[in-house]
């Protein structure tokens, strides 16, 4: 079953952000838009580079008006850890959420049970709290975080525009489709 359209169950966390610990509930999206960004572990080998790459498209989606969450099943201590020891995680501003009790993964559906540690998926949420999109990766296959900042545009110009829709490649100021009998076999 797609998430799709559902509104992200409850839960409350806490995060690593700017130095210090901080509380993330459900509730804590309300409002803006959010990208979560779970990844299977901290201390491994391409989840920094995802991080970093996330890192690097952060003031963009700032931006847009985007906060930005990576989650594991680590603990908030494990991540300021590995934001105190690593140069690359070092360079993270965004909030990272520890989630050693699973309910953020299980909720998010990309918990793997058997490891005990999150798949890479990626999703969109609106200011309402509902899922826009969704992308899970395998395990070895790491995210190009660039594509994130059309996504949210596109999510975005839906929203502020119903009846509209945004094609394949679709960029900011290009043009869009309106659905209607008239299209229907002329695309």
């Amino acid at each position: 079953m797609s998430l799709i359209g559902k509104e992200v169950l409850p839960f409350s966390a806490k995060a690593f952000k700017d130095g210090e610990f901080i509380d993330v509930t459900n509730e804590s999206l309300k409002g803006q838009w959010s990208i979560f960004c779970f990844y299977p572990a901290d201390f491994t080998f391409v989840c920094p580079t995802e991080l970093e790459d996330l890192q690097n498209e952060y003031e963009n989606l700032k931006a847009l008006g985007v906060e930005v969450y990576s989650v594991s099943t680590d603990t908030h201590f494990t991540h300021k850890g590995w934001h105190d020891s690593s140069e690359t995680i070092g360079k993270i501003k965004y909030a990272m959420i520890g989630d050693p009790s699973q309910t953020v993964s299980r909720n998010f559906e990309v918990l793997n049970e058997e490891e005990g540690l999150a798949d890479r998926g990626t999703f969109i949420i609106d200011p309402d709290g509902v899922i826009q999109t969704v992308e899970i990766n395998a395990g070895g296959i790491g995210r190009d975080a660039s594509t994130l900042v059309n996504k949210v545009k596109a999510a975005q110009y839906v929203r502020n525009n119903p009846g509209e829709v945004c094609p394949a490649k679709w960029e900011e100021g290009s043009e869009t489709l309106k659905p209607s009998l008239d299209l229907v076999g002329k695309i």
